[in-house]
């Protein structure tokens, strides 16, 4: 190693902070004995060993104004430093094919097989060690995910634009502004802290990347996973964070029953008839993040009584749940959801749960499991219970045999509570009571309305119900849906039977004055 060039003697490393481009950063020699790369990373310094003098340290940043970090490197090193200067870019580009080389000579020893999902890094966040890190990028990045972790924020999306970052939580189902981090460069950093924790490639800008992270927090010995996306825009990079905390289900028996998800008596107790069917398919619809895949947890939960095979597959597993066979997909391995119904229908099943049905060969599969016994449930991206037809037959599915299997559809919304705090009563608007069609003895009703304080950080709501509208299957209805009627007389047939639409169930919520009318107006839809 003593033949390689450790430093270049040109002009360019002369003069106070001298430059060091991308091509002589990969001819030096890291020392990572003295400054690990996981802390390189996390600081965006590094340090290299003069290789014509040996006991010479070369520091490499691209920020020679941070006194701070070249003092705090130094101790670390446990020597002094000849600091030089190299563009932000350069140096996170070589510090991202420095991780993807370890990992990759690492991955025969670690890995289960090529192409297995690794079990997400770990990182413990609180108060004090946030206080602690030396480095502002590492520190915005813990004190960005503790924050979200306690307000109990569902996402958390990092927009990069023309001036900064910023910052935004999804919490009860709606995006709220938490912070601008002013500084471009300081929003590439951001994203890059990101891209290392996930395992992601940090020198790749172009495509989008996929990763996942866990943390646990030191007050909750909890462990919760986040799934990263990372996407490129028209100023860098944006990242969005999915918050899958599994506490929310495992540890509260209460949230593992239809009971925690605040649903109408008379909703449960239909759900739980079609869920207690023998055999049949249960579907549940709705946009994405309207409890969908909660509310199955829930009614598993409440039919897994230890006498019966339960069997789901999932992508991913998003809780676990005792007792129950729980199976990932892996698309780099070939296990879809139809190769692996297919396979579950070998492992002598009596209830099983498909994450979503995607595609004309998984719904094929489920529909003839709930034809030969099975009880089925899964989830089907539909706005309303009678979409969900519309999808099964662009999927190229007989109408009959749907019509044979299915037991019930439900679809779900969730609508933010009032803060019990700040609520106010109020009387609907002429706009609302024509767009929401309040008439009669309703429009002389008195509503609560939204006003906001510091309980519910100035929004007016805390936490969120479900509403569902479901519909049950009977003979009248497999009729008109086998003969492809027109969906306003299936929707006729419909409540004639009992249906109740989810407008009119988010109208009932608002009248017992568990949420506003603007609510019901921004969650639901005019049918």
């Amino acid at each position: 190693m003593s033949d390689r060039p450790a430093i270049d003697n040109s002009a360019d490393w002369i003069q106070g902070y001298p430059p060091a481009s991308l091509p002589l950063l990969h001819r030096l020699i890291p020392a990572f004995e003295r400054l690990p790369l996981a802390e390189a990373i996390d600081h965006g310094c590094v340090l290299f060993r003069d290789g014509k003098n040996g006991d010479r340290l070369i520091g490499v940043m691209a920020n020679p104004q941070d006194i701070q970090l070249q003092r705090w490197a130094e101790n670390r090193a446990g020597d002094t430093v000849i600091w030089h200067l190299a563009s932000a870019y350069d140096l996170s580009a070589w510090l991202g094919k420095q991780s993807a080389t370890r990992r990759l000579l690492a991955e025969p020893e670690n890995a289960a097989g090529e192409g297995d999902e690794a079990e997400p890094v770990e990182q413990a966040l609180s108060l004090n060690k946030i206080s602690q890190q030396t480095s502002p990028i590492v520190r915005l990045v813990n004190a960005t995910l503790h924050d979200a972790l306690r307000l109990g924020a569902s996402d958390i999306h990092l927009e990069s634009t023309r001036t900064g970052l910023d910052i935004r939580y999804r919490i009860d189902g709606v995006l709220e502004s938490i912070r601008a981090v002013r500084g471009s460069e300081l929003a590439r950093q951001v994203i890059s802290r990101l891209k290392v924790l996930a395992e992601l490639d940090i020198a790749e800008t172009r495509i989008p990347q996929d990763g996942r992270l866990a943390v646990r927090l030191d007050s909750q010995a909890r462990q919760i996973d986040l799934r990263v996306s990372i996407m490129p825009s028209l100023h860098g990079e944006d990242g969005v964070l999915r918050i899958l905390d599994k506490s929310d289900l495992t540890s509260d028996q209460q949230a593992l029953s239809l009971d925690g998800l605040g649903l109408a008596e008379a909703d449960m107790a239909q759900l739980r008839a079609l869920a207690a069917e023998p055999y049949g398919m249960l579907l549940a619809s709705g946009p994405t993040g309207s409890g969908k895949t909660t509310s199955l947890y829930a009614l598993l939960s409440e039919i897994h009584d230890g006498r019966e095979k339960i069997i789901t597959i999932e992508d991913p597993v998003e809780y676990e749940l005792p007792g129950i066979l729980q199976i990932p997909v892996n698309e780099k391995k070939g296990l879809n959801f139809a190769r692996g119904l297919r396979s579950i229908l070998r492992h002598d099943p009596d209830t099983i749960m498909v994450g979503e049905i995607r595609d004309r060969e998984t719904a094929e599969i489920a529909i003839q499991s709930a034809l030969t016994g099975h009880r089925v449930l899964s989830t089907l991206h539909a706005n309303h219970v009678f979409d969900v037809f519309g999808r099964f037959s662009h999927m190229g599915i007989d109408p009959y045999l749907l019509t044979s299997a299915i037991s019930g559809v439900f679809a779900q919304r969730l609508l933010r509570r009032l803060c019990p705090a700040c609520a106010r009563e109020s009387r609907p608007t002429p706009q609302q009571m024509t767009d929401l069609k309040i008439h009669g003895n309703a429009a002389q009703s008195t509503f609560m309305q939204a006003t906001g304080c510091d309980a519910c950080r100035g929004t007016g709501y805390r936490g969120r119900s479900a509403i569902v509208e479901i519909l049950a299957l009977d003979d009248a209805l497999r009729t008109l849906i086998a003969q492809r009627a027109p969906i306003n007389e299936i929707r006729q047939a419909a409540r004639q039977s009992g249906t109740r639409s989810l407008r009119e169930a988010a109208l009932e919520l608002a009248r017992q004055g568990q949420t506003s009318l603007d609510e019901v107006r921004r969650v639901t839809a005019r049918h």
